[in-house]
């Protein structure tokens, strides 16, 4: 099983609702599949660098997780298929990039701790 770490931007007409329901369900599609997510971050709406469909910002997510190479295809194919999904990217990590991800995972927990 490789990691992976897909990052999508979702449109920021959507209420909060709306958002953790199209959230869940790209969770939902990955857990279906056989993969296992190992974190989750919604970093909210923040303004984009440049305008993507006549919109300025939008709701950015982040999924980590554990699966086969096969499920990036079907995952992209959910982005591709969901109009609530302005733009989105799937990487493979590597073993540093999978390190580096275990300490911001970290340093990301210890700020909420606080």
């Amino acid at each position: 099983m490789n990691r992976y770490e897909t990052v999508f931007i979702l449109t920021p007409v959507l209420s909060d609702e709306q958002m953790k329901e199209a959230v869940a369900k790209f969770k939902k599609l990955l857990t279906d599949n056989g993969a296992e997510i190992v974190n989750e971050e919604t970093w909210g709406l923040k303004k984009m660098a440049y305008a993507i469909q006549k919109k300025s910002t939008g709701f950015y997510c982040l999924l980590e997780f554990k699966a086969e190479p096969t499920i990036v295809k079907t995952l992209e194919t959910g982005y591709r298929r969901d109009e609530k999904v302005i733009r989105h990217m799937t990487v493979k990590l590597d073993k540093y990039a999978a390190q580096y991800a275990e300490k911001r995972r970290n340093k990301f927990a210890k700020k909420e701790e606080a």
